[in-house]
Formats: structure tokens, sequence, C-alpha cells
């Protein structure tokens, strides 16, 4: 299966030092998106779906999630690694580089 991988971090403006309560509703907030899979480490969330256009309502969602919480300034990266020629997933890019 082809899958677009993408990197993805969302970070309330003017919020504090604290934020893992912004971050946790973001991330329920993309769990709840059909057809994607994630995986958070400690910097960022990895994302994965069949189409770039489920990336998209993950990230809008996750945006909307902050914003709930009184957030209002939102700053967020994503970075996208959309191969259509080789079928690989998350694990497959990690295996290929760890021993």
């Amino acid at each position: 299966m082809i899958v677009v991988i993408a990197e993805f971090s969302i970070h309330p403006i003017g919020k504090g030092t604290s934020v893992g309560r912004y971050v946790k509703a973001a991330v329920a907030a993309i769990s709840q998106i059909e057809g994607l899979r994630y995986q958070v480490n400690p910097m960022s969330t990895v994302l994965e779906a069949e189409k770039i256009e489920t990336i998209l309502r993950a990230v809008t969602a996750a945006h909307r999630a902050v914003r709930a919480l009184g957030a209002r300034r939102v700053s967020s990266f994503l970075r996208i690694d959309d191969r259509q020629d080789k079928q690989r997933n998350m694990q497959d890019k990690v295996r290929v580089v760890t021993y």
C-alpha cells in the first residue's frame, strides 16, 4: 500500500511553557480521524494515511481542538513525505536506518 507520511507538531502561542493539555487535546482529535495512523514521539507526531486529504483533515482537527481550549493563536509545523513510487510505511522507514 502506498501511503503519505507526515511529521506534525502544534504549539499554542501565549499559553506558558507547559502545553501538555493542548497537545493531549490535539492527539485526541487526530485519533478520531478515520484512515489515519499516528505515532506520538517526544517532539512531534508522525501521521500516516493513504490520502493526503486525511493528513490535512487531522491537522485541521488538531487546530480546532487547541483553539477550543482557549488558544487565540496556534502555530504548527507540518512536513509531508508524499512518495508514490514505492510502498512503505512508518515502520519501514525506521527499520531501514536502525541496526
